[in-house]
């Protein structure tokens, strides 16, 4: 489906065009008021008038005719110039570069499929659109301070200017086909308002919140987010585990950060039931299973041979693309 800008992005043309029509509506009731013309006679005298043509009249004209002629003219001039200067103003000025490139970018959203929203480009907002970016993640950014959308160290696609909020926002950010929404607002309150809009526009969307309280943690899940996040927690315990294991931090952050043909984390849905002694998984594809998700949302965390894997179960796997696209050709 195909988007199409508000009248708002063409108010400048759109007023331009009135002032015309509102001139020939002047002359042509004019026209009929004062020299007595027919309809169609007045809408040619008010055209040839306005145009600065200079045929001859349909009729001579009284003197009441002349002055309101000479009005019109000066009417017609005023108005053309102003056309004009709009019109250039559009132009020239990049305006309709710019509603252009928001008429392409919103088009572009509407044909996505999958992707992420991201609400608020703060610090948070910015480390999650890099991991996105670094992944290959298609994401949608919605943020209404403009300040935060300057000097950034990667290219984003598609930002969108408003407030994430409201239930139009979210809409027009491609919710309904989003796989999921990640609001990262400075105010507990804002959060807890998109999580509860976004999980009753799409309630199969997993959605990460941050949380500033402790408070808010029960607020968010309730409202309906998947998980809840605290940043300066989050902080201060990686501060304290680089003390304690700093090689087994970072290798977990590599790990959990980087994405390439050569090394790949991916959950795979399991299509039926095997064991993982069964599936064989690095005899058969050289990748590794690093742990198992079921559908009660148990983990398992390097998982014996004898577990098995139930149809509908997650398998976190390591591996090259190639290895991860045998393992889901194994389990489907």
């Amino acid at each position: 489906m195909k988007f199409f800008l508000p009248a708002r992005y063409f108010f400048k043309i759109y007023v331009s065009l009135a002032f015309f029509f509102v001139i020939i509506l002047i002359g042509t009731v004019g026209f009929v008021v004062i020299e007595k013309y027919t309809l169609v006679e007045a809408v040619y005298m008010t055209v040839i008038t306005v145009s600065t043509v200079g045929f001859t009249e349909v009729h001579p004209m009284s003197e009441a005719g002349r002055i309101f002629t000479s009005i019109l003219i000066i009417a017609n001039i005023g108005t053309f110039t102003y056309f004009l200067t709009m019109l250039s103003a559009y132009f020239l000025d990049g305006e309709f570069t710019a509603t252009y490139k928001l008429y392409k970018m919103k088009n572009s959203i509407n044909e996505l499929e999958g992707h992420v929203i991201l609400c608020g480009f703060g610090r948070n907002g910015r480390e999650a659109a890099k991991i996105f970016h670094q992944n290959g993640k298609d994401f949608v950014v919605i943020e209404r301070l403009e300040s935060r959308k300057d000097d950034l160290p990667f290219a984003v696609d598609f930002i969108l200017e408003n407030d994430a909020t409201r239930d139009e926002t979210l809409l027009e950010a491609g919710i309904m086909k989003a796989s999921a929404l990640v609001t990262t607002l400075p105010e507990d309150a804002d959060n807890l308002y998109v999580v509860l809009t976004a999980r009753e526009l799409n309630p199969n969307l997993k959605i990460i919140s941050r949380a500033s309280n402790d408070s808010s943690v029960k607020k968010l899940k309730t409202a309906g987010a998947s998980n809840v996040i605290m940043p300066d927690k989050i902080g201060g315990a990686h501060m304290a585990t680089l003390v304690l294991s700093p090689d087994v931090k970072e290798f977990v952050d590599i790990m959990a950060t980087q994405n390439s043909e050569q090394f790949t984390i991916a959950e795979i849905v399991s299509g039926k039931t095997i064991s993982l002694e069964e599936l064989d998984c690095w005899k058969n594809t050289g990748a590794t299973i690093l742990g198992l998700k079921t559908l009660d949302g148990e983990y398992t965390l390097n998982p014996i041979p004898k577990a098995v894997v139930r149809h509908g179960d997650r398998l976190i796997v390591m591996g090259a693309k190639e290895q991860l696209s045998k393992v889901q050709g194994l389990v489907s």
